[in-house]
């Protein structure tokens, strides 16, 4: 059975949502407990393969027992076995606190959007697990596709928004497509470990550097990096609680999983930073899109907003580390891909609850939250502290990679830019502490003496809270095992590439 977790990890949720379509129609109780039973596989798979990998190095699965490059291959290496762990991880934690704002606001359409979150999950994992190139665009499409839907499931405006968000994400994967079937023309092959001996010799060609390029403004376009993120804030924004919580964390995240695997496995840091000279350009943009980030989340006036904006800052964090051409800037991208995933569920999980509790997150609606939200308000204070990056939170450990790999570069801009955007962060999230701490609620002024604590407690239910408090809690753990995820999984993934 151990042999076979590769395959199970796609394929037991796939047919999942066969099943969980067809409980729709027969028996709905069915639903729920069949979406969590395809994300515990999942998640149990992952787990296992990463701990197979730390023990016996990396697996090569050959699905159906056809040999790459006929057959497609899954490797699970040290690199995505821990991507692999995080987004499994996560998108089951959301899925058990999420339960409530589903049946709320879906009602007779839970089933469908049960089957539409397990599809989206499904892509994520597969595009993290595959070793062919083709393959990655299929289960690019299958996550996109079901994630417009989840998209679309939300408030009023969610459906513009989603048509927007379909329309750029449709260019990204053609670009992605067509840089791929560039590379079939000059190779001859799709599986990624053929391309990366394949490549090499064909380096001066000029089909290869459009291939990249095409590749490379494909998979940006997706991961929301400025100026290619105008889909992102007002797809999240006006998306359901569920959805936002499981594609903000998780859907940039594995993009830039991909331009990594894109950088390291299939061109080789030989072809990205020598034979070509772009590197510093790119960060310099990177840098423009940290501080761009950072600025339009202090103009916005809604929490869930002003998060979107701050993720679009994060992708830049990841994006610059990556091409500062050292290894300790790659440790940080790839480790803030694992610590931005968190933070980014922890907050959008707290809006989940607030939203739950008040119908809204103006910065109107959240006043006095404290008093009556304790709980869900300390695990977004946890959040907070980790995006603004604070010991022993866990972002306050891959800044810190990022901003030697910068002093090791030489590229101040980039590190004025990580310290700019941290700056701003406080700002933000005081801001926010000051209305839910300090400004009242005012059908609750009237109170007075000791009644008024009791009255005014109105705390998310247990379901939600627990879930929060798990993310918030890893947030410190995985702070606290840095050294460890780095050395077990990302200085050997490094290593690896020589």
């Amino acid at each position: 059975m151990i042999h076979q977790l590769p395959a199970l990890i796609v394929t037991v949720p796939l047919l999942s949502v066969c099943c969980v379509v067809m409980a729709g129609w027969l028996r709905r109780s069915l639903c729920f407990p069949l979406t969590v039973f395809a994300l515990v596989v999942a998640a149990g798979s992952a787990i296992g393969m990463a701990i197979q990998v730390i023990i016996q190095g990396p697996i090569l699965y050959k699905l159906g027992g056809w040999p790459p490059p006929i057959g497609i291959a899954y490797n699970i290496d040290y690199l995505n076995a821990l991507v692999l762990v995080v987004v499994s991880t996560a998108a089951f934690l959301n899925l058990i606190a999420a339960r409530k704002s589903i049946e709320k606001e879906q009602q007779d359409k839970a089933p469908t959007f049960y089957a539409l979150y397990i599809l989206s999950v499904t892509g994520l994992l597969g595009m993290v697990v595959t070793g062919d190139a083709f393959n990655l665009y299929v289960l690019l499409e299958i996550s996109s596709l079901s994630g417009y839907s989840l998209v679309a499931t939300g408030s009023d405006r969610a459906q513009l928004s989603t048509l927007n968000y379909l329309f750029l994400g449709t260019i990204g994967a053609s670009l992605y497509l067509l840089g791929v079937g560039f590379l079939y023309m000059v190779t001859g092959t799709l599986n990624m470990a053929d391309l990366a001996h394949l490549l090499p010799p064909l380096y001066s060609s000029r089909t290869v550097l459009v291939a990249f390029l095409l590749i490379i403004v494909g998979v940006w376009l997706k991961a929301a990096f400025f100026p290619l993120h105008a889909w992102l804030p007002n797809a999240y924004t006006h998306a359901n609680s569920a959805a936002s919580s499981l594609l903000a964390p998780l859907m940039t995240k594995v993009m830039i999983y991909v331009m990594l695997r894109m950088m390291l496995t299939v061109f080789t840091p030989a072809f990205i930073f020598h034979q070509l000279t772009v590197n510093r350009g790119i960060v310099w943009l990177a840098v423009l899109a940290i501080v761009a980030g950072a600025v339009m989340a202090l103009a916005q006036r809604d929490l869930k907003r002003m998060l979107t904006y701050i993720i679009v800052s994060e992708v830049g964090y990841m994006v610059g580390g990556a091409w500062l051409g050292n290894a300790t800037g790659l440790t940080g991208a790839i480790l803030h891909v694992l610590n931005d995933a968190l933070m980014t569920l922890c907050v959008f999980m707290a809006v989940g609850n607030i939203v739950y509790k008040v119908n809204g997150y103006q910065f109107s609606d959240i006043k006095g939250l404290f008093a009556k939200m304790p709980f869900t308000m300390t695990a977004l204070v946890a959040g907070a502290l980790s995006i603004i990056g604070v010991p022993p939170f866990c972002g306050f450990f891959s800044k810190w990679y990022l901003l030697q790999g910068a002093l090791e570069a030489g590229h101040y801009g980039f590190l004025v830019a990580l310290l700019f955007s941290s700056l701003v962060n406080v700002v933000l999230f005081f801001r926010v502490f000051e209305i839910m701490f300090f400004e009242g609620d005012a059908s609750h002024d009237h109170h007075h003496g000791h009644g008024a604590v009791a009255v005014q407690m109105a705390e998310a239910p247990v379901s939600m809270v627990v879930p929060l408090w798990i993310v918030a809690l890893l947030l410190v753990l995985v702070g606290l095992y840095t050294r460890d995820i780095v050395t077990l999984f990302i200085g050997r993934a490094l290593t690896g590439l020589g």
